[in-house]
């Protein structure tokens, strides 16, 4: 492997670009909320109290030589205005009761996905819950761009959106990487997860690299075809390469000369020009949350309109917006400038990294696709050696733990985060010998065999023949049908065990994850092999070859970015594009039973009484990456109706029939499947009772010829 050159974090000597705009002056204060604006409220019904819902802007600034702020990539470099300090100007969104005095003291701090705003769920709101939610993805490359009349002190056209405005070092340069895949025509854009790539190129490109690449493996080797000659390709707002249209908006487009071609991925180095200082963005996230829990008025008398009436603070946010929870944390950003705490709980779901939102030319939009920022640096919350990538010891939690400011943290995540979110290094480090303890405040809860986010909760034994969707950049589509495992019961049991634990001290049910060493030596993390995990052969649509290691699980990638950019923390300024790939992380996966559904995690009706068998992954139908695992989305096969159905297949899985036998003893096995995990402590009763519900109204050996059997012709 090629050695790393040494992170030295060095600091370019680049003159301070120009001044961010205010309407007005700001009264000398400390780095923080300086003004609040509010654009528009509105009111809310769906709960047993009158609320309302405020929209509005927060100005604020940053000391950057304060030492809650001097971690942020850049800005020694931004703007400063006439105190010295960076600006910022993001947006809030409040949902509270009209009465205040009938709030309950607890508010929800919810992260945007992509810019999307969340808020509060009716039974939070009939617990009096107040909600907040504000910016903090500086490209808003994902989102709603920021409006041409941001910093004007008059109402702006409100959003479902946020967005926050920060730094831009114009004028700086540096070489970035995009690409695209499965495209045809004559122009495409350059994007990340269906959304631009944030940065203009810069003028000069004599040095830009546009290379076509006919094969990828999940594990990182590289099938190179032609490079393309800088004369067959023009950036464009669109048109064609004879007659390209102005670069002015994103995204930004490759026109190319001779069309694109579908069965390759174009991979172009190119220069880009005025990075933002994304970090800003954390800290206005920061800055919004204890402003609005601490302070009674904004700098120029206006009153906070929750002020007084918070006692205690919880941040949430799933996918991208849990990934921000971690880097958040690991920032050191849960402590204000002035030293407090910002949230008392925490509840990142399916999020198995850290968001790239703290180095120069980040794209948080990223999903961990090849050459893509986000597993470098501690992804564990204690502190525990790096000995494969050689780096020091050291965990998420570091910082926070010094000042006493760590939240209560509850994770939830399944097997999509498992294979293609690469979440293991942070259940077992680089090198998995051993299980990572968890903290203290940490409670961890694997859904098994599920896909990210959650499946619609079909319960039918005939589900519809659809592949599903792989998300990224243009991925493609599932072989297998999509996997409808529910996140729902787990997510409305944690969701009041997190506030529980926060509000009244009452501690969560166990952690149930699978481990590499259990109770009774139970092993349930295991390598990514067929023969590791335990998976049946003969079960219909999987072939042996999607779990060869260049088709299944995508590990985290040990990259070189280069001298200026720090390693561990995750900061600087990346040089390398494509960066190389230093080592390729051993990745684990969770054991499965006789079916091929998990093993571990909490107990859940879909696995224990199950209807086929429930993926983490899917396979990849067509495509650049056909017959590799689908880009973050699980699958399901379902098992036959009856013996002699699935022995005619080949089927080693018992059927409906064989399991089962009829209608009622489907009904009993999930009524069983729900009892238990509501007596453990993994689902409310209303979930519960609505699981039983659902079984006894269902399809399931219950078709109007079957007269109540899955087999009507058996004696």
């Amino acid at each position: 492997m090629l050695p790393r050159i040494p992170a030295l974090l060095r600091r370019t000597a680049l003159a301070a670009a120009a001044v961010i705009a205010m309407l007005m002056s700001v009264p000398q204060a400390h780095a923080k909320v300086t003004r609040i604006i509010v654009d528009s409220t509105a009111t809310l019904s769906g709960q047993d109290i009158p609320y309302e819902t405020i929209t509005g802007r927060a100005f604020g600034e940053l000391d950057p030589k304060d030492p809650h702020n001097v971690l942020i990539t850049d800005i020694g470099l931004a703007p400063r205005n006439e105190n010295g300090k960076v600006d910022y100007i993001t947006t809030f969104f409040i949902v509270k009761p009209v009465d205040m005095t009938q709030a309950s003291g607890l508010m929800w701090h919810d992260v945007p996905n992509r810019g999307g705003r969340i808020t509060i769920t009716p039974d939070l709101r009939n617990s009096h819950d107040v909600g907040l939610s504000s910016g903090w993805q500086g490209d808003n490359a994902g989102g709603t761009a920021v409006p041409a009349n941001a910093s004007t002190l008059t109402p702006v056209t409100p959003t479902t959106n946020e967005w926050v405005k920060t730094p831009v070092l114009t004028g700086v340069t540096g070489r970035i990487l995009g690409r695209i895949v499965n495209r045809s025509g004559t122009n495409q854009p350059l994007n990340v997860m269906g959304n631009p790539i944030p940065y203009f190129p810069a003028t000069d490109q004599s040095n830009a690299t546009l290379t076509t690449h006919t094969k990828e493996t999940v594990n990182g080797q590289i099938t190179v075809g032609e490079v393309i000659p800088n004369s067959d390709w023009k950036f464009c707002g669109g048109g064609t390469f004879a007659a390209p249209t102005p670069v002015t908006t994103l995204p930004v487009q490759l026109c190319l000369k001779n069309g694109y071609d579908a069965t390759r991925l174009y991979q172009l180095v190119y220069n880009a020009k005025d990075p933002y200082v994304l970090g800003a963005g954390t800290a206005a996230f920061r800055d919004v949350g204890s402003f609005f829990r601490y302070e009674t008025k904004d700098d120029f008398g206006t009153a906070n309109p929750i002020a007084g009436a918070i006692k205690s603070e919880i941040v949430r946010g799933s996918s991208q917006s849990g990934n921000f929870i971690r880097h958040f944390l690991f920032l050191g950003m849960n402590e204000d400038e002035a030293g407090r705490i910002v949230h008392e709980g925490a509840w990142p779901l399916i999020a198995g990294r850290r968001v790239a939102n703290n180095s120069r030319w980040g794209q948080p939009d990223g999903v961990l696709e090849l050459y893509q920022m986000g597993s470098e640096g501690p992804q564990w919350w204690h502190s525990f050696p790096d000995r494969v990538r050689d780096l020091h010891p050291g965990g998420i939690l570091d910082r926070c733990q010094r000042s006493g400011t760590c939240p209560k943290i509850v994770e939830t995540f399944g097997g999509a985060e498992v294979f293609a979110l690469k979440m293991t290094p942070s259940w077992v480090g680089t090198d998995p010998k051993n299980d990572i303890p968890l903290p203290d405040n940490v409670r961890r809860y694997y859904l098994p065999s599920s896909t990210h986010g959650g499946g619609n909760g079909a319960t039918t034994e005939n589900p519809a023949n659809v592949g599903a969707n792989c998300p990224g950049n243009n991925w493609g589509t599932g072989t297998l049908r999509a996997n409808p495992v529910p996140a729902t019961g787990l997510v409305n049991r944690m969701r009041a065990a997190l506030r529980d634990w926060v509000v009244n001290g009452t501690p969560p049910p166990p952690s149930r994850w699978p481990l590499m060493l259990g109770a009774k030596n139970e092993r349930n993390l295991v390598e990514p092999t067929k023969a590791a995990m335990g998976f049946p052969s003969g079960v219909p649509g999987i072939p042996d070859s999607i779990f060869l290691p260049e088709n299944f699980v995508f590990p985290v990638f040990d990259y070189d970015w280069g001298p200026d950019y720090d390693h561990f923390e995750a900061s600087g300024v990346p040089g390398n594009a494509p960066p190389p790939i230093l080592h390729v992380i051993k990745m684990m996966v969770p054991r499965v039973d006789a079916d091929g559904n998990e093993l571990g995690g909490v107990p859940t009706v879909q696995r224990d009484a199950p209807l086929g068998t429930y993926l983490g992954w899917n396979i990849t139908a067509s495509g650049f990456h056909t017959g590799q695992v689908c880009n973050y989305v699980g699958g399901m096969v379902p098992f036959f109706k009856t013996k002699a159905q699935r022995l005619a297949a080949g089927d080693p899985r018992l059927s409906l029939e064989e399991r089962y036998g009829t209608h009622a003893g489907y009904v009993g096995a999930v009524t069983a499947a729900a009892n238990n995990a509501y007596s453990q402590g993994y689902l409310l009763a209303a979930d519960r009772d609505a699981l039983i519900a659902q079984a006894a109204a269902s399809d399931v050996c219950n078709q109007p010829t079957d007269g109540g059997k899955c087999n009507p012709a058996a004696p």
